[in-house]
């Protein structure tokens, strides 16, 4: 069976990666590589053996799939010449910038019959994975995503850079509808948001308190799920999942009283797994993991988080 030609468009910190990754993927070959800055486009070429094309649309008679991996103004205008083209598509998160864009790229991935996969990476993380298996029906989850001040992903404010991935977990955690959000955040370094905190109630009754902040004095990545009596606590860093009994709305603290497990899972390339992911989707017609629809909704909350916070900052 022939192997699947791949490319890569935007050849930064990320996107060097989703090349490394389809030079060890199976099924598919890396085929060429774009880049707005030529010199790291053929750094990034002659590292991989393969393509640099100073222009993106040259790729594409060379290639049957392509990772976006640039800034997410340029995701819709790119995305649309390769689904239109012909070509499966994984596009960085945020899926675009505004619900109606991404609602064109569904509608032209169903049309050719094609594969549009959004990178909400910790989707494939084992760790959440694995939490999926022990939950019914959440009640309340409470996440925090930290991270030290850089400048890169700053093209974005906080809630698109880093909350969105809460924000899918959550939404891929419950089929309700969302029917209340209530938002605060700060503008602290970026000139955007860069400290938010939102609260999503669900028609179902699921509260989700999500908080987000790139200018922490530390990194950090949690989340706590309540179901009853019980609860789920992921810490990201160290991979590790816990889960215990919660005594009079406090987390019981004497693990001899309850039912406490640990599963710690460690050496595993996300990045690795969710582009053979994509991959097999382009190869098999099955429908990608994470889907342009997927990526809609969580685009769909980010904005409406963003738009409450800067109308207050506004007022």
């Amino acid at each position: 069976m022939r192997k699947l030609r791949a490319g890569v468009v935007g050849v930064g910190y990320l996107g060097n990666f989703h090349a490394q990754k389809y030079t060890i993927c199976s099924g598919v070959e890396l085929c060429g590589v774009a880049d707005t800055d030529p010199v790291r486009g053929q750094d990034v070429a002659t590292k991989y053996s393969t393509t640099f094309y100073p222009d993106y649309r040259d790729l594409i008679p060379e290639i049957d799939l392509v990772s976006i991996v640039v800034p997410p103004a340029q995701h819709y205008s790119i995305a649309e010449y390769f689904l239109s083209g012909g070509v499966h598509a994984l596009v960085e998160k945020p899926l675009t910038e505004t619900v109606a864009q991404a609602e064109n790229l569904i509608a032209s991935a169903s049309r050719k019959n094609l594969i549009l996969q959004v990178g909400h990476l910790e989707r494939f993380n084992p760790v959440i994975l694995l939490m999926r298996k022990h939950i019914v029906r959440p009640e309340r989850i409470e996440a925090k995503r930290m991270a030290i001040y850089k400048e890169r992903g700053t093209e974005v404010d906080v809630v698109l850079d880093l909350m969105i991935h809460d924000i899918d977990i959550v939404l891929s955690l419950t089929n309700s509808g969302v029917k209340k959000i209530h938002a605060d955040g700060a503008i602290i370094r970026s000139g955007k948001l860069d400290m938010a905190r939102a609260s999503i109630e669900f028609v179902d009754g699921l509260v989700a308190n999500l908080e987000a902040s790139r200018v922490s004095d530390e990194p950090g990545r949690s989340m706590d799920v309540y179901e009853g009596s019980r609860y789920l606590s992921l810490d990201y860093v160290n991979h590790e999942l816990r889960s215990g009994r919660m005594v009079e709305n406090k987390k019981h603290e004497d693990v001899r009283e309850f039912t406490f497990e640990s599963d710690v899972t460690l050496g595993i390339d996300i990045l690795k797994t969710e582009i053979q992911s994509f991959v097999t989707s382009a190869s098999t017609g099955t429908p990608p993991k994470v889907s342009g629809e997927d990526g809609k909704k969580a685009l769909e909350v980010a904005i409406e988080i963003s738009h409450q916070i800067n109308a207050r900052i506004r007022a």
